[in-house]
This record gives structure tokens, sequence and C-alpha cells, in this order.
């Protein structure tokens, strides 16, 4: 095992690795409450039982699908990474191809997995290189922020910080709800534990607000701790009834398995590089079994979207595995572990209510743009669409409409600049894709 794993040339032991997996599994933990909410839609009412999908299947799907895939990263490409539904990804789903667009989750499923299919098939073949560099770092930084701000919104909105107003769309919350305060508390807390370094941060953040919620009578104290896994079947296998649908071949739902298509692109690649670096595996400015790596991950969302959840991605959380010491692909195998293992605590859910889950997404949001401050603002050709990317994620409630206004406006940009040559001819097939998507809006 030691030897497979390549412990002595990485100068790493089995304490390191353990360590290191569970420190990455206390850190990304939150995604096994965050994700059962998000794409149930928990925290909206009214909504018809046909589009709300199971909370017990899609926790035992989120669990799952997340050890699944640490385990084919770290016996395949050997990286103490870990992956499990990705935050963003899974607000597009639910929020958007579900609740905006009124598809079944049974599409949206279907969508996850055809877009899993082409990841793994572009990675087989090279082409994923290709798409990737076709599109300018710029777009996919402000991809990734505007998915923060997307995220951030949801989750003052879920807490009533943020409330629709008939004047202004949206205004400040009633801050003297209780609700609202635990909500308040939760992020005060999550930002003191993530300035002092505390490894697992929004997790402990999320936990401490719980258990504030159920001292004051906010939170239900659950019956009971342990329980068996409830059942997958509601979410197991259901997306292959939209491929006898006829409503499921729209040029819509094209435009929304290429959004996750390129997220799941620019998450991957990004969070890869960043925490091999961290760990000193990048070599010559190489990075040794990439191919493995991304492989994956088109495995695992394959895999995820069959028992019944959103895109599996890689977690930069990882980062505090390797900061506790894993430098292998042991260390997502003990992250997958305790993913199994925690099937059998549902019930300890109960007590993540979304003023508990609401610190937690505008922490993540805050973590994603990071990435604003690489984009060069002083050149309008540039700043424009970028901006546009960012900005129009949360005005629309659509992680799509983001990257379609901004992926069309770049190549303008460039061309009223003088600049046409210098974009990849890939970006002018993509602004005709998103030019005929949002014209069918």
């Amino acid at each position: 095992m030691k030897k497979y794993f390549m412990f002595d040339e990485l100068g790493t032991n089995y304490r390191r690795e353990v360590l290191g997996g569970f420190t990455t599994f206390l850190a990304m933990a939150y995604i096994l409450v965050v994700n059962p909410v998000t794409l149930t839609l928990a925290n909206v009412k009214d909504l018809p039982d046909a589009l709300r999908m199971d909370y017990g299947a899609v926790f035992v799907a989120t669990a799952v699908s997340a050890a699944i895939g640490c385990f084919i990263m770290g016996f395949l490409a050997k990286y103490p990474l870990a992956l499990a539904p990705g935050l963003g990804l899974n607000a597009f789903f639910a929020y958007t191809v579900v609740l905006v667009n009124g598809s079944p989750w049974q599409h949206a499923l279907a969508a996850v997995f055809i877009s899993g299919l082409f990841f793994l098939l572009l990675t087989l073949t090279g082409l994923r290189e290709k798409l990737i560099n076709a599109i300018p770092m710029e777009l996919k930084l402000a991809v990734g922020a505007g998915i923060g701000l997307f995220i951030a919104f949801i989750g003052m909105q879920n807490a009533h910080i943020i409330v629709k107003n008939d004047a202004t769309l949206v205004g400040i919350g009633n801050l003297h709800e209780p609700e609202v305060l635990l909500a308040i508390f939760g992020i005060i807390v999550t930002v003191i534990l993530m300035v002092r370094g505390i490894k697992g941060g929004v997790f402990y953040g999320m936990v401490l607000t719980s258990i504030v919620g159920m001292l004051t009578g906010l939170v239900d104290i659950p019956e009971k701790v342990v329980s068996a896994p409830p059942s997958i079947s509601p979410t197991f296998g259901a997306l292959f009834s939209s491929f006898s649908d006829p409503t499921f071949y729209t040029l819509s739902m094209l435009s929304v398995i290429l959004t996750f298509l390129f997220v799941d692109f620019f998450d991957n690649a990004g969070t890869l590089i960043a925490v091999a670096n961290q760990a000193g595996l990048v070599k010559d400015n190489r990075l040794p079994r990439a191919g493995k790596a991304l492989i994956s991950d088109s495995i695992a969302t394959i895999v995820g979207s069959i028992l019944g959840t959103s895109t599996i991605t890689s977690y930069v959380e990882s980062s505090s595995g390797v900061a506790a010491g894993a430098r292998s692909g042991f260390a997502s195998i003990v992250t997958g572990c305790l993913f199994l293992l925690s099937l059998f605590f549902l019930p300890l859910l109960g007590v993540v209510t979304p003023a508990v889950t609401a610190p937690a997404l505008i922490i993540v949001g805050v973590l994603m743009v990071a990435s604003l401050g690489q984009i060069a603002w002083d050149r309008f050709e540039i700043a424009v669409p970028s901006f546009l990317t960012m900005i129009m994620m949360p005005l629309t409630y659509s992680i799509a409409t983001g990257i379609a206004v901004g992926f069309i406006f770049y190549p303008l940009t460039m061309i009223i600049k003088g600049k046409a040559k210098e974009v990849n001819p890939i970006m002018y097939v993509f602004a005709v894709i998103f030019l005929l998507y949002l014209a069918t809006l």
C-alpha cells in the first residue's frame, strides 16, 4: 500500500494521510447538508411535489457519489483531492433548471449525465484542452466569481437577510426575527473561525449555529443520532425516463448541458492545479496524471447523476487536508470512507435549517469571488464581458444566463477594439449558440 501510493517518494506516512483525509472531510462535510437542502428546494414554499426531489434519497446520493469520487481519485490519480457535488452547480440545477425553467428534476439529472459523458469523451480524446484554452482566462475567473455571488445571494435569501421588496425588487429583511439573528450569529462565528485559520471552519460554524439554535428553541432537537440510511430508490436511475420524453430535446436543455460542462471544466482544472501546487506535486510546470484526475471527476459525475445528485467536482477544501500533511491518494480514500460512514447519521441533519446553511453559502461565496483580483479591469474590452458574466448570474437568478451574456459580449468587444483575430474561433461558435439560447427564453 505504501509503495502504491508512493509514501517514501512523497515524504509522507499513514498518520499524515489519515489526518489529512479527516481534515478535508471536516472542511467539506457541509455539502452533506447543503446539497440535499438545495436540490430538494427545501426552502421554497408552495412548490409542486413533482418538482421536488426526495430529501433522503438525495442525501444518500450525495454521500455515496462523494465517496466514489474520492475512491477513484485516490486509487486512479493518486492525488489528495476530494470530490463531491459542487456548490454553484447544484444551485444552477435547482434554482435555474428546475425552479425558473420549470424542467423536471429528472431532466436536470439527465443533463448532468450527458455532460459527464461529454466530459469523459473530451478528456479521453484530448479535446478538453482545446475547449478550455479557447475561453479567455478573464471569463473563466468571472464565471467562478459570478457563481460565488449567486451562492451568497441564495444564502442571504434563504435566511431572510435579503427579502423581496415591491419597490426595489430586493431589500434588507427584518433583522429582529429570531431566525435571521441566528443566521447572522452563524456568519459572525464562521468568519471568526475562518479568519483564525481553523481547519473546517465552515463545518464548525454550522455545528455551533445548530447548537445555539437548539438551545434557543429555534431548531428542533433530533430524537436520535444514528439510523439506517434512507432509500435511494426515489432518485436512482430516474434520469433515464427523460430520454423518452420529447420535451427534453430543446435548445434550452442544450444550453443547460453546456453550462454543466463549462463550469465543471473550470472548477476541476483550477482546483486540481491549486491543490497540486500546494502539495508540491507539479513538476516542471506539468501535472503528472492530470488526465486520470479529470477522468475521476467525469466518472463520478456519471455515477452521481444515476444515483440522483448534481455534478461531482473537485473541492478546494482539499487544500486544508494538504495543509494538515496529506500528499497522496490515500488521504482521498480516507475522506471517501468518512462520507460512507456519514450515511448512518441522517437524523442529525434535522438540526440544519436555512439559518444554519446560510453562513456556509455566504462564506463559500466570499472564497469564490477572490478570483476577481486577477481580471484586467483596466482593459475595457475585457472588463465589460467579465462584469456582465459575473453580475448577471445573481440578477437573473441563472448561472447559464450569466455565461451566455459574457460569452456573447466578449467577441463583440474584441471586434470593436480591433482584436478580432485574438479571439479563438471556438468563442464565436459559443457566442452564436448562446445567442440562440437567449432567443428561446
